[in-house]
């Protein structure tokens, strides 16, 4: 499958960098327009005018790809499915906080393997396909992640192997709490050496940097993680759902060096 998902992989950088454009220029917008889902979380303006950007173009790159966005549904079938979430952070995007990122996946029957993390305000990106190996690049806002090499590297996971060594970003206690977990949560952040909440995508990033070695939450939908599996894994660490199912589809996320996996599983069973 290597070779087939070069294409995909650059398509999909490609798309980070029409994302970037729009983004960009609508963040700390004076007037950014906000108005509130059935859910009541916020969406944006910038969140929906991302994910048609990113639509319209998959209509005219892959026409024979299905869509799965976070703000327009299912469109189109298939074993090849494009699944977005236009601005991950919304949330930290409407209070100007940098730490959002546009999050860009393909899975071939329901399983990501093409990932791209696009956090303009970090000035950050990260990247990976299934056997081609992950990738960080340092850059400043709105610079072509496509065509811009410059501060590119390869990334791998950390070797810490004892959860008394481990630093832990494992966000949102409120839900670990409404999921009947927040005693193994606490248990599990005892056991570690270093406890951050950093939320949103960027802590699995940093798994897969090795710098963070545990990250975790509960309250996921697919398009919160798939762009995250294969840039983890790549990176040489695990990913599951707290549970331990090896997919996207169970509504919370586990992510870990891999040596630490099994015993952060056990840690919150």
């Amino acid at each position: 499958m290597t070779d087939d998902l070069e294409p995909d992989l650059r398509l999909a950088l490609d798309l980070a960098d029409l994302a970037d454009t729009i983004s960009v220029e609508r963040f700390r917008a004076s007037d950014l327009v906000v108005s509130t889902k059935p859910d009541l979380s916020p969406v944006t303006d910038a969140d929906k005018a991302v994910e048609s950007a990113i639509r319209d173009a998959l209509e005219q790159q892959r026409p024979q790809d299905s869509v799965y966005g976070e703000e327009f549904g299912t469109a189109g079938s298939g074993r090849r499915q494009w699944i977005v979430d236009p601005i991950d952070g919304t949330k930290n995007f409407v209070r100007g906080v940098p730490i959002w990122a546009t999050l860009i996946a393909l899975a071939v029957d329901g399983v990501p393997v093409v990932g791209v993390v696009s956090a303009p305000a970090l000035a950050r990106r990260w990247w990976a396909a299934q056997g081609l190996g992950a990738y960080v690049r340092n850059g400043g806002i709105g610079e072509a992640g496509a065509s811009n090499r410059a501060g590119v590297r390869r990334i791998q996971v950390s070797q810490v192997a004892d959860l008394g060594d481990a630093s832990i970003a494992c966000s949102g206690i409120t839900r670990w709490e409404q999921a009947g977990k927040l005693e193994q949560y606490l248990a599990l952040c005892r056991r570690a050496w270093r406890t951050r909440d950093f939320g949103d995508a960027w802590p699995y990033m940093m798994v897969a940097e090795g710098l963070v070695d545990v990250a975790g939450e509960y309250e996921l939908q697919p398009y919160d993680m798939a762009a995250l599996v294969p840039i983890v894994r790549e990176a040489g660490g695990s990913f599951t759902s707290v549970e331990g199912e090896p997919d996207i589809w169970h509504g919370s996320a586990l992510a870990t060096n891999g040596l630490l996996h099994a015993a952060a599983l056990h840690a919150l069973a």
